[in-house]
C-alpha cells in the first residue's frame, strides 16, 4: 500500500466525492488512488480555482472540501484562495506537494518552505515525515478543519512518502550505487538506509470514523437575556451573516425560528436566500437607516467590519446582541451589550423558542417596508434608462431575476455589478448565494460554479461576473465543457465589454473611458472576451454584449 493509497483511504472515509486539482507528479499517486476508490478527481486550469472549487463544496455541504497541489508554485498558486477561505471561515482541507524528504532545502525542484509561506493564512499547517503518520495526521486535518471556528488547513506530503516504498528505494539505491568505493559512500548508504527505515518502518493502520464536531452552543443564560431584551423592544433589527449558514443541513430549521421571531430581518452573504424571495419578515434596502433607528439589534454570525462601518451604522443608543463562534469578532470594534459567544445558528433557533410573549411591532415593521417599497419603485425607474456603451446593469439584473429557477444557485464575482445584483436578484432559497465574502476576493466565479454544480447537479448555476473579475477565470470554461455532465452547465456573466456609462442602483454615473467616474487615462477598449469560452467549445450567446449564455436547454434572457 503507498502513501497515496493511505490518503485516499481517509478522504473516503470522510464523505470526499471530489478532490480539486491540477496535477503535477508530486501528488500523481494521490490522484490515482483516490480515483481508484470512487472519488472523482476534477482538474482544472489554475490551483487557485482548484481551492475556490473546495471552498464552494466546503460551504454548500458542510463536508470540507479538498484541493491536491504540486510542490512549489502549486502551493504559492492557492494562496488567495486558501486566505479568502480563512476569512470566509470555510473548512477547506489542501493537499501540497513536496520534495523527497532527504532532498528538502537543497535546491530540488520546486522547493521552497511551504510551511512558512502557508501558516498565516491557515488553522494549521503541518507536514508529514513518516508514512505510518499520513493517516493520523490527515485525520486530524478534517477535525481542526470543521472544530470550533472553521477554516482552511495545509498538509505537506512529501512525494517519497506517497510512490510505493520498493519504488522509492530503488530511487535512492539509483544515487549511490550497489557498491561501495569509499568511507564516504559507506556512510552515505547507512544514512539513507537509516532515513528509509523512519519513513516506511512502522506499520499503519485503518482510517477510523470521521469526527463531527459538535458546534458550539449559546449559553442558556445569554439567551435568556437576549430575550429578556427583546421582549421591550419596539423597534429591534435582525441581521445574519454567513456564519449563521456553517450547518448547511440545519438551515431548513434555522429559517423556520426566524420566522417564527417574526422581527424585521436583513441577510447578508451566505445568508442571502434563507428565507426564500418574498419573505414578509425580509428586507432589502435602507439597511444603515434601519440599524440607526432600531432600539435593539441582533448580529447573527456577522462582526463589526467595514461593512457596518466598523460598527457604526448602528445606533449608539440600541441594545446590541451578538452571537458569534468567534470571540475576536464578537467584540470587533465595537462591544456589544450582550456577546453570546458559540453558533449563531443555535443561538436564533433557541432565542425563537424562548421569546414569547413579545410587544406588537406593526408600526415598525410598516415603516421599514415602506421605505423598501419606495426604493423598489425608484429602481424600477432606473431600469429603462440608457446606458451608453452597454447594457444597463439594474435592467440585467431584473431580467436575470425574473429568470431564475427555483433551483437555482448564484455565484456573486465581481465589484459594482454584483453589489447592485445583490439587491435586485432574489436567491430563491438557502444555500443558493456564493459571494466570496469579508476578503472581497475577484475571481472566485468559476471555481464556485464549478462546486456548486457537482454538489447540486440539477441546479442552474449562474455566475454574475464583473468584466474584471472574468479574466481570472474565463479559461475554466473548458473544464466546464470536459468536466460537468452533459447539458449540465449554464455560465452566465455581465460586463464582457467593459461597464461603461452605467448608471448603478444609487444613480451615481460610472463613466467610459477617460469620461467621468473613471480616473483620466484608464480607457478602456471593448474586447470581445465571449470568443474566449466559444473557443474552448461552450456554447455562448453574447445578450447585447453583456450576457454569457452557457449549455444545453437553450433558455434566453430577454435582450
Amino acid at each position: 500500500m503507498t502513501g497515496g493509497d493511505l490518503i485516499a483511504d481517509v478522504l473516503k472515509q470522510q464523505g470526499v466525492s471530489w478532490l480539486f486539482t491540477l496535477c503535477g507528479g508530486h501528488i500523481s499517486p494521490i490522484l490515482v488512488s483516490a480515483k481508484a476508490r470512487g472519488i472523482r478527481v476534477v482538474d482544472v486550469r489554475h490551483e487557485a480555482n482548484a481551492v475556490f472549487a473546495a471552498d464552494a463544496v466546503a460551504r454548500l455541504t458542510g463536508v470540507p472540501g479538498v484541493a491536491a497541489v504540486t510542490a512549489g508554485p502549486g502551493a504559492t498558486n492557492t494562496v488567495t484562495a486558501v486566505k479568502n477561505a480563512q476569512l470566509a471561515q470555510s473548512p477547506v482541507v489542501v493537499l501540497g506537494g513536496a520534495t523527497a524528504t532527504l532532498l528538502k532545502g537543497r535546491g530540488s525542484l520546486q522547493d521552497i518552505d511551504q510551511m512558512a509561506l502557508m501558516r498565516p493564512h491557515v488553522k494549521w499547517a503541518t507536514t508529514v515525515d513518516r508514512v505510518s503518520d499520513l493517516g493520523p495526521t490527515l485525520e486530524k486535518a478534517f477535525l481542526t478543519a470543521r472544530s470550533g471556528l472553521p477554516g482552511p488547513v495545509f498538509v505537506e506530503c512529501p512525494v517519497d512518502l506517497l510512490y510505493d516504498p520498493s519504488l522509492v528505494r530503488q530511487w535512492y539505491a539509483a544515487k549511490t550505487g550497489d557498491k561501495a568505493r569509499s568511507l564516504r559512500d559507506l556512510a552515505l548508504q547507512w544514512y539513507i538506509r537509516r532515513h528509509l527505515r523512519k519513513v516506511f518502518g512502522e506499520g499503519t493502520t485503518a482510517p477510523g470514523a470521521p469526527r463531527r464536531p459538535t458546534p458550539a452552543a449559546p449559553s442558556p443564560g445569554g439567551v435568556r437575556r437576549a430575550a429578556n431584551y427583546l421582549s421591550v423592544s419596539q423597534r429591534p433589527v435582525l441581521l445574519i451573516g454567513s456564519q449563521a449558514l456553517l450547518s448547511p443541513s440545519e438551515v431548513g430549521t434555522l429559517a423556520e425560528a426566524v420566522g417564527a421571531l417574526g422581527l424585521p430581518v436583513y441577510l447578508s452573504g451566505m445568508a442571502r436566500g434563507l428565507l426564500g424571495p418574498d419573505h414578509s419578515s425580509q428586507l432589502r434596502h435602507h439597511r444603515k437607516q434601519a440599524l440607526r433607528e432600531a432600539d435593539l439589534v441582533i448580529l447573527a454570525g456577522t462582526p463589526c467590519d467595514f461593512r457596518l462601518d466598523y460598527g457604526d451604522h448602528i445606533n449608539r443608543g440600541a441594545v446590541l446582541i451578538s452571537a458569534n463562534l468567534s470571540r475576536v469578532d464578537l467584540n470587533k470594534n465595537r462591544r456589544p451589550t450582550l456577546g453570546v459567544l458559540g453558533a449563531p445558528d443555535l443561538f436564533l433557533r433557541a432565542l425563537a423558542r424562548e421569546a414569547k410573549g413579545q410587544p406588537a411591532r406593526a408600526a415598525w415593521m410598516d415603516t421599514l417596508r415602506a421605505r423598501d417599497a419606495q426604493r423598489e419603485a425608484e429602481i424600477e425607474t432606473l431600469w429603462e434608462a440608457p446606458s451608453p456603451g452597454g447594457v444597463n446593469p439594474l435592467w440585467l439584473c431584473r431580467e436575470i431575476d425574473r429568470a431564475l429557477d427555483p433551483d437555482s444557485v448564484i455565484v456573486a464575482d465581481g465589484g459594482d455589478f454584483v453589489s447592485s445584483a445583490a439587491y435586485i436578484t432574489r436567491p430563491r432559497g438557502p444555500l443558493s448565494w456564493l459571494d466570496p465574502g469579508a476578503f472581497g476576493t475577484l475571481g472566485v466565479g468559476a471555481g464556485f460554479a464549478l462546486g456548486a454544480k457537482l454538489v447540486r447537479p440539477s441546479a442552474e448555476v449562474w455566475i454574475l461576473y464583473g468584466d474584471g473579475s472574468a479574466g481570472y477565470s474565463l479559461v475554466e470554461a473548458d473544464t466546464f465543457v470536459h468536466r460537468l455532465p452533459p447539458g449540465g452547465g449554464r455560465l452566465r456573466g455581465q460586463g464582457f465589454r467593459g461597464q461603461g456609462g452605467r448608471r448603478g442602483p444609487r444613480g451615481a454615473g460610472r463613466g467610459q473611458g477617460g469620461g467621468p467616474g473613471r480616473p483620466p487615462g484608464l480607457r478602456q477598449r471593448h474586447h470581445r472576451q465571449d470568443r474566449l469560452p466559444q473557443g474552448l467549445d461552450l456554447d455562448v450567446i453574447m445578450a447585447a454584449g453583456n450576457l454569457i449564455y452557457s449549455g444545453n436547454g437553450r433558455r434566453r434572457v430577454p435582450t
